[in-house]
């Protein structure tokens, strides 16, 4: 359901949505996907994301993307006094694949690694980690979004409104939260454009 709302929110701001496609090819002007090329001027890629190299610093197996691979507490193979944490840990969920490198895996990952070292500091054992699935959002576009909570699924304009809720809800201090809420009042009341891009100055332009 959220997936097929997600997909005609998309075609509704004129994106030409393709799945189930493989991408072969990217040469300057187009994009193959098999044997078809769309030309395009601009290609931006975001199929994934390397860990930061700091991890492979640390003398540990890492997986293909450069994560360090921790161990249920979140500390390293042979050092119970580091603790990797966020999107630069792999650490298995309940179905045995990674947990992504969003915010909601990273701050329990903090909560919890502050915990054993409280335990730590007590004489205490660490305790393991475990990682309490609390729902994934995504917004659309303007007024659009979905969110999954495992037991409530929301869309459109409920969907926006509960993922504005959320993360100003997760925001620190109460002066952040009313800041943050006024700029996305202002962005959205004056159409202002969420994207900003920087250019380099033109070639033909000389300075005096």
């Amino acid at each position: 359901m959220l997936r097929a709302a997600a997909h005609k929110d998309l075609q509704r701001l004129g994106v030409d949505v393709r799945t189930s496609k493989a991408v072969t090819g990217v040469e300057n002007g187009r994009v193959d996907i098999g044997h078809e090329s769309i030309e395009a001027a601009t290609v931006l890629w975001a199929a994934g994301v390397a860990a930061s190299p700091i991890g492979v610093t640390l003398g540990v197996p890492t997986d293909r993307v450069g994560r360090v691979l921790v161990q249920s507490d979140l500390t390293i193979p042979g050092h119970p006094d580091v603790f990797v944490i966020g999107d630069l840990a792999s650490f298995a969920g309940p179905h045995g694949k990674p947990l992504p490198g969003v915010a909601q895996v990273a701050i329990q990952m903090g909560r919890h690694a502050a915990k054993n070292v409280r335990r730590a500091l007590n004489g205490q054992a660490y305790e393991p980690f475990v990682y309490r699935d609390l729902g994934n959002m995504a917004t659309i576009g303007r007024a659009s979004a979905i969110a999954d909570f495992g037991w409530l699924r929301l869309k459109g304009w409920i969907g926006w409104l509960a993922w504005l809720f959320v993360h100003i809800l997760n925001l620190i201090g109460f002066r952040n939260r009313i800041v943050v809420l006024v700029q996305w009042a202002w962005a959205y009341f004056s159409y202002q454009r969420a994207v900003r891009l920087i250019t380099g100055r033109d070639p033909r332009e000389t300075s005096v």
